[in-house]
């Protein structure tokens, strides 16, 4: 469920209904990172000036 959804204000006492809604957070998190396909980035660290000139090249490259 996405927050923006989430249009009322409610009210969660005591423990049980503490322990429920926490579980249920839990499993929605649980579901939402088994229905994300696996990424295939390639991340690039650029530590220094020589770093962005070396990567900015090899973009220019490519284009």
């Amino acid at each position: 469920m996405a927050t923006s959804s989430i249009t009322k204000n409610f009210v969660v006492s005591g423990i049980e209904q503490a322990e429920k809604f926490a579980n249920a957070i839990e499993e929605s998190y649980q579901e939402s990172l088994l229905s994300k396909p696996a990424s295939d980035l390639k991340i690039t660290y650029l530590k220094d000036a020589e770093d962005i000139k070396n990567f900015m090249a090899k973009r220019k490259s490519n284009a």
